[in-house]
């Protein structure tokens, strides 16, 4: 079972996580104050997972309890906690940084809605 901070929030339906790319970030040179043409590097890219599933209900009301759940704990800053995949892996000191609905619910037997969600562990 996969959770974020113990708490189950995409349990409710199939969802499938995925690490983001790694690699090193690079700017282009005149967004650092440079004249010449390029980019710099400036360090290793920061570590995200990024989850994608569907959220499952069997009324409106506990659908969008689900998704007031989630959008509940975006903060300003961000505070990190423990993200556990549907393997069982721990990814400790991660943050949501970015959560987003796809698509319209979808109504029939049942409530769903199709997400997508950016954790980020920060400073590498």
């Amino acid at each position: 079972m996969s959770s974020y901070k113990d708490a189950d929030l995409f349990g409710s339906g199939p969802h499938r996580f995925r690490t983001g790319w790694f690699g090193e970030t690079v700017v282009p040179n005149m967004a650092i104050g440079r004249i010449d043409s390029g980019s710099t590097p400036i360090g290793a890219t920061e570590f995200d997972v990024l989850v994608e599933g569907r959220l499952i209900a069997t009324t409106w009301p506990q659908l969008k309890s689900r998704l007031d759940a989630i959008t509940g704990i975006l903060d300003s800053p961000p505070t990190p906690g423990t993200l556990i995949d549907g393997r069982g892996v721990a990814h400790p000191n991660m943050s949501l940084i970015r959560f987003e609905p796809v698509g319209r619910a979808d109504v029939g037997r049942v409530y769903s809605q199709a997400f997508f969600a950016v954790f980020r562990r920060f400073g590498v």
